[in-house]
């Protein structure tokens, strides 16, 4: 026993360390657990192989670039198996009898094999790039529409940082995934077979030895796998944090500096930013523990490797029955590292395999919510309407028990004004939203030309309706691409012809550029008044039956507001237009005017008729017009 130990004691030593670390990590990983069993963990976590699953559904278009690829990267696996066993050739040669020519022949034979390999590797990158590219595009493109398929509700409830995130930064990080990891994982398990094989045939007994160390190889990998995988959803979810916050900052900075916000604004940016960068750090630890472990095992079995062929040579002793001489010692130094160099480039790979596996869960859960707003199955193409409009019973509440509406019933005839006016929260918005089918109603029936809209396509419907809102949004571009908009193409005749009739020819007339002039984020380079005009010669160019107008009077000074009252009396002949004002002067000239208020129609009728009733509409309006003449004196 005593001599067993003596002769062993150097592998006792570094099982004993190598078993310590798998301790350790089991302690820290229990631990994990635990304070994450503690703690309030509502994130959706998906298991790697769904996530693999989903993935390589996106790859199976490209199946055939990948079975290239995959006999590309055999030839490449010959250079791992066959260049150790020239090399201890080659050592066997010089330690017998040696002849010069029998060196070149293997020399030039490594040389041929090297140069196939480096060729194998080129193109095999040059192949998966392209075909990571194609696939990353397909993500960001179904990423993208499905957004546009969210109701107004899911969008009201998804910060738009966060949105552009899962557009831009995650397919990112899972474009790495098809470009390298998996066919690196691929053609490591191969090596490693392969490897492990040749190491078999030339000597089973140091090929058990390395084996003792597979164990802990594998447990060391599942438990920093768990770990990398909680740390890179805390760097995914803070950049998130960082994006929604400077996406919705950056955008309100004037109010910042109104208000004179800035060193506010600033700490809570760098709470987030530090928050970001701890979460990063982490992962930098993570990783930077995992590698020099699974450096230590490879340094290891190389130690065990030398110790037991110096031991055999030395002594002139065979280990396990088997002899081991310096040319099997060398071919073994080299399998040794084909054996553990997959390992160690998974190690190095591994922070960005689980960045993808992280952003996959990002994109998944946008990509699994349902939309709330969709079409049935035997949803109609409208080609045309009439622009009859009527709501039965109509009951909505974005809130379950909340109702904005509550039994509401009006009906509009075809080229009919209708305006609804009522107090800030009764209902008048929501009505027009609901008729554009932006969000669905909990009871009742929204008829257009007798139809039930729910049996009406939504682009269908959406396309024979013209919306001017309050807050008009321009995108950046110039003029004529804000007025055309859609896919169809005008002509300029045709654009001037819009702008013309909506009084907008005025002020483009007199810039630089006109149509061409150039229209920065948001339009913030136009006055409200003329992005508004704007926004009506968008809607006339594309001739909608329906028009709908949220308050597009509002906060517009009175020269702007009188060429708009030229225009709506002139868009009034194009089809029903539905209204939406709080200035009762704008809407006099209506055809029927619905007051709400809680989400009831309490009065209804022309202008003329409301005011001999003295009710609702009655108050409002002499409350208005002595405040105009108190202002006017």
């Amino acid at each position: 026993m005593h001599e067993f130990v003596h002769d062993y004691l150097p592998i006792l030593i570094v099982g004993a360390i190598i078993g310590a670390f798998a301790v350790v990590f089991v302690l820290a990983y229990l631990a994990m657990r635990r304070h994450r069993e503690k703690g309030d963990d509502n994130e959706r976590h998906m298991a790697d192989s769904e996530i693999i699953r989903r993935l390589l559904a996106y790859a199976k278009p490209y199946w055939k670039s990948f079975v290239l690829v995959f006999f590309i990267m055999i030839l490449s696996i010959v250079y791992d198996l066959v260049s150790p066993l020239i090399i201890g050739d080659i050592q066997g040669l010089i330690k017998g009898e040696f002849r010069l020519e029998q060196l070149y022949v293997r020399v030039g034979l490594y040389a041929g094999i090297l140069v196939v390999s480096l060729i194998c590797t080129y193109l095999q990158a040059m192949i998966l790039q392209k075909t990571g590219q194609k696939i990353l595009s397909q993500i960001r493109l179904d990423v993208f529409t499905h957004i546009e398929k969210l109701s107004h509700e899911q969008l009201n409830n998804i910060p738009v940082g966060k949105l552009v995130t899962r557009v831009t930064n995650d397919p990112n990080a899972i474009s790495y995934m098809f470009t390298n990891i998996i066919v690196t994982l691929a053609k490591n398990s191969m090596s490693v077979v392969g490897v492990l094989g040749a190491m078999l045939l030339l000597n089973y007994a140091l090929t058990l030895m390395i084996l003792c160390f597979v164990p802990f190889l594998v447990l060391f990998t599942v438990l920093f796998q768990k770990f990398a995988r909680r740390v890179h959803r805390q760097v995914s979810t803070t950049t998130t944090d960082l994006n929604t916050y400077l996406s919705e900052n950056l955008s309100g900075i004037k109010i910042t500096q109104i208000f004179n916000r800035e060193d506010q604004k600033l700490q809570d940016f760098l709470t987030r930013s530090r928050a970001l960068r701890k979460a990063k750090f982490n992962r930098m630890y993570v990783f930077g523990v995992f590698r020099p472990v699974v450096y230590m095992l490879f340094v290891s079995s190389q130690m065990c490797l030398f110790y037991f062929g110096a031991k055999g040579y030395i002594q002139e002793t065979a280990f396990l029955g088997q002899v081991i001489d310096s040319s099997i010692v060398v071919s073994f130094y080299m399998y040794i590292s084909r054996f553990f160099n997959p390992i160690q480039t998974l190690a190095e790979q591994f922070d960005m395999l689980q960045r993808s596996f992280a952003s996959s869960e990002k994109i998944f859960s946008i990509l699994d919510m349902a939309p709330e707003v969709v079409d049935q199955e035997d949803a109609i193409e409208l080609d045309e309407i009439r622009g009859e409009i009527e709501f039965k019973d109509v009951w909505f509440a974005y809130k379950p028990g909340e109702w904005v509406l509550q039994g509401v019933s009006f009906h509009v005839l075809p080229r009919q004004t209708v305006a609804f006016v009522g107090s800030t929260g009764s209902g008048k918005t929501t009505i027009l939203s609901l008729i554009c089918r932006n969000y669905d109603i909990q009871k009742g029936q929204i008829l257009i030309d007798g139809i039930d809209i729910r049996k009406i396509r939504i682009s269908s419907l959406r396309r024979h309706f013209g919306q001017m809102l309050q807050d008009v949004f321009l995108f950046s571009g110039d003029i004529r691409s804000n007025i055309v908009l859609r896919e169809e193409s005008f002509t300029d005749e045709q654009i001037w012809e819009a702008c013309r009739y909506v009084n907008a020819d005025a002020f483009i007339g007199k810039l630089e550029h006109g149509l061409d002039e150039v229209v920065r984020e948001r339009g913030n380079n136009f006055s409200a008044g003329q992005r508004q005009l704007l926004s009506f010669a968008r809607t006339i160019i594309h001739k909608p039956s329906v028009m709908i107008l949220d308050e597009a009077t509002a906060n517009i000074d009175t020269e702007t507001e009188l060429l708009i009252q030229d225009s709506l009396e002139k868009m009034k002949n194009i089809g029903t237009m539905l209204i939406v004002a709080h200035r009762l002067s704008t809407i006099q000239h209506a055809d029927n005017i619905i007051l709400l208020s809680h989400g009831k129609i309490v009065e209804q009728g022309n202008h003329q008729e409301l005011l001999r009733q003295k009710g609702r509409y009655y108050q409002l309006y002499t409350l208005q017009y002595n405040k105009q003449q108190l202002l006017k004196n």
